[in-house]
């Protein structure tokens, strides 16, 4: 990298004039944007993290340009067209993030997962991400240069550059993408071999050896890096073969449940065990991890936010004033305050968040405001220096869940009937969480973009533009692909509760059986939502009550976070985990109700201080903890090619992050997620689903657990050649000297 701080010559000058926001631009970059964005929210509700997609979507854009001027004779795109397709497509990432990180927690607190609620947070809490990162640009991007890396942005912009030269470097991804896609049709459509091989250890009780066969989460273990992955199959491990067999172990001999469970341990699966313990623990650990990482920042938070606010108050009106230059013409701050004001106005207007313009609602606009600034400000500058892959927004979330609810327990005790802890503050406070997640994620995208504008040269009045476009355009589909991934694997379980009977004269709401289980049972139901707490014996979640008998029939188990997997008619329904959208839920009813199991969560938090004592990163220790071992192991086996990768190749590690591999893993990440959404939508037909279903005309291969590990070592193998560059052996561009 340069040391100069302010010397900097763009890879386009000033005095050249080229095309750089053009429709064709702006609707490519929005429509790749949705697809990384749609396999973005299908990897964090699956292990809670997502991965850059600014490089891939660059890499896609010069060639599909390329390939469209060859075919047509029209004029090939610019540079700066290509930038400002990546530029509009990034946001599609980082909203998912913060969409599948918050929104599913939505089910467990016992509300509605409607379109309106996800649209509005997320495309406000994307919007606003941009926003609130303008006013910081020439703080970081500018006055920073040569101190502040953007190590994605770097990179990114150094592929452009070569991009000049020629685009090959696609079929990487899109051969990636392709093999993906086919691997997960024969896996999980025609169910052609087991997506989740695992054996019991006999003679370790609780144990089993697992592992989830997927494209996207050996990709993710590729990118993601040798010691990181090694870290969350760590935490993996802990959970599955030391603290469920201790758990087994010390519990058998018990003659009543231990809460917060309510079956005996020696009766409960090893499933059982990690819903009602390890859960809990793996929560605290997260928690903890999250917050210390965000205490580790706090000299980052001081240094950014005294630039950032002395650049706006010295520097904004300066160059108001004054002609600007090309690569200085920001958007200016008077559309910043007033495009922030009409957010937050709106987001007050709207009753489903729980704020609206009473006493409440000025208290959530103050924080939104407060915690946005704040967390948009230290994600921009930790992204400059650690990458987006590294930024602990999970933490930044948890923070301000904290905060939040420590507040409103305190305005309780000034308000006791203000419905400060009642089941209405717990939306309030997720929907503070969630503005705030999303805005922090998009920001530090944003600013990753704007290093990248910054060095090809582009305009940043025309990247904010574009930035505001992609976010919004993400936002509108990114939620409506959330709803029917859960909607499409939504169980529906038979309930008895002899002694329980529903308040029909409180129940509003209709509805019948939606999905395959409605041909099943085509009648309406009332809906019946229960809060933790609210009925005894009745867990929290969402039940479906006949008018006749005034009895519950139905759970209705969500797709994200559900533990219910047979359906009706006896198929199987695929879940997904969403483990950072269980912990906000947890803090917030662990603060509002004070019914958390507090001993499960502080040995988490013992776990992740150890962890951090021992200089390893305990975040992500925590999430392998969260997660059943079998997504950690494919991660891992991710981690473990990569390491081989590069001793194969001599690479470093930050040569590595440019290798062939790592394209070739975001077309596996792609292909895999996007086939998982699209086979989703087709479980919705039981028809159609049982049609493709193989599984028993090939029964001897589809069942024998040798066909899954044979199927995935294929596919171990054929990244291991792409990473050690004997198959696809384009080269992106290295980092600059």
């Amino acid at each position: 990298m340069s040391t100069a701080t302010h010397e900097h010559t763009p890879y386009v000058p000033e005095s050249k004039s080229m095309p750089e926001y053009t429709w064709s631009a702006v609707i490519v970059g929005a429509l790749l944007g949705i697809v990384f964005g749609a396999s973005s929210l299908y990897l964090v509700l699956k292990v809670g993290m997502t991965v850059s997609a600014s490089i891939p979507i660059a890499v896609l854009s010069i060639t599909l340009f390329r390939l469209f001027s060859n075919l047509t004779g029209a004029r090939r795109t610019t540079i700066l067209e290509n930038n400002m397709v990546q530029t509009v497509g990034s946001a599609g990432e980082s909203i998912a993030f913060g969409v599948g990180v918050t929104m599913p927690a939505l089910m467990i607190l016992g509300y509605e997962m409607d379109a309106a609620r996800v649209l509005i947070v997320s495309s406000l809490g994307g919007l606003l991400g941009v926003l609130m990162m303008i006013p910081l640009r020439r703080a970081f991007i500018v006055k920073q240069h040569g101190k502040l890396p953007y190590p994605e942005g770097t990179a990114c912009a150094d592929v452009l550059i070569v991009g000049e030269k020629g685009g090959s470097s696609a079929k990487t991804v899109f051969t990636g993408f392709g093999i993906a896609a086919a691997y997960k049709v024969l896996m999980s459509g025609f169910r052609l071999w087991n997506s989740e091989p695992e054996r019991h250890i006999p003679f370790y009780k609780g144990a089993a050896i697992a592992g989830e066969v997927s494209p996207e989460l050996v990709g993710v273990g590729y990118i993601i890096g040798t010691r990181i992955s090694c870290v969350m199959v760590a935490g993996g491990i802990l959970a599955s073969w030391v603290l469920i067999p201790a758990i087994k172990l010390f519990g058998d001999g018990l003659t009543e449940p231990l809460f917060p469970a309510t079956k005996l341990i020696r009766d409960m699966s090893p499933a059982e065990v990690w819903k009602s313990y390890i859960l809990y623990i793996g929560a605290g650990a997260v928690a903890a991890g999250g917050i210390i990482s965000l205490f580790q920042a706090l000299p980052t938070i001081y240094a950014s936010l005294k630039s950032g606010l002395k650049d706006i108050m010295a520097g904004g009106g300066k160059l108001a004033s004054s002609v600007k230059s090309r690569h200085e013409d920001d958007l200016p701050n008077w559309v910043v305050v007033a495009g922030s004001a009409i957010l937050i106005l709106v987001i007050a207007a709207t009753p489903s968040l729980g704020l609206g313009f009473g006493v409440k609602g000025i208290v959530g606009a103050i924080l939104i405001v407060l915690f946005g600034f704040l967390f948009v400000t230290v994600s921009s500058r930790l992204t400059g220096e650690i990458g987006s892959s590294s930024n602990p927004i999970s933490g930044m979330t948890v923070a301000t869940l904290l905060l939040t609810c420590l507040i409103f327990v305190l305005m309780s005790k000034i308000d006791p009937n203000g419905g400060w802890v009642g089941k209405g503050a717990r939306l309030t406070a997720l929907s503070i969480a969630a503005i705030v997640c999303i805005a922090a994620s998009n920001g530090g995208t944003t600013s990753q973009d704007l290093k990248t504008g910054f060095l090809v040269g582009a305009t940043p009045r025309y990247q904010q533009l574009g930035l505001l476009v992609g976010a919004l355009s993400s936002a509108l589909v990114i939620g409506l692909i959330l709803i029917l991934l859960n909607n499409a694997s939504t169980v529906y379980a038979k309930r008895d509760y002899p002694s329980v009977y529903a308040p029909l004269e409180k129940l509003t709401e209709s509805e019948p059986l939606k999905g395959p289980d409605a041909a099943v049972d085509a009648g309406v139901y009332k809906v019946w939502h229960v809060a933790e707490g609210e009925v005894a014996g009745v867990p929290q979640g969402k039940y479906l009550v006949d008018e006749t008998t005034k009895k519950i029939k139905y759970v209705a188990d969500p797709g994200i976070n559900g533990t219910e997997t047979v359906r009706l008619d006896g198929t199987t329904a695929l879940k997904y985990n969403a483990p950072k959208a269980r912990l906000m839920s947890l803090i917030i009813d662990g603060i509002l109700t004070n019914k958390l199991p507090w001993g499960l969560v502080l040995l988490g938090v013992g776990i992740a201080l150890v962890l951090e004592l021992c200089a390893i990163p305990s975040l992500p220790f925590a999430v392998g903890v969260y997660l059943p071992l079998a997504s950690s192991t494919p991660i891992f086996v991710g981690g473990v090619i990569r390491w081989v990768a590069d001793k194969w190749t001599k690479k470093s590690e930050s040569e590595g992050d440019m290798s062939p591999g790592v394209l070739f893993s975001s077309g596996y990440i792609a292909g895999g997620a996007i086939a998982g959404i699209i086979l989703a939508m087709l479980s919705l037909s039981p028809k159609l689903s049982t049609q493709m279903d193989m599984s028993e005309r090939f029964a001897s291969i589809a069942k024998c657990d040798l066909t899954s590990v044979a199927m995935f070592g294929l596919l171990a193998v054929l990244l291991l050649m792409v990473g050690g560059e004997k198959w696809l052996t384009d080269k992106p561009a290295k980092h600059r000297a």
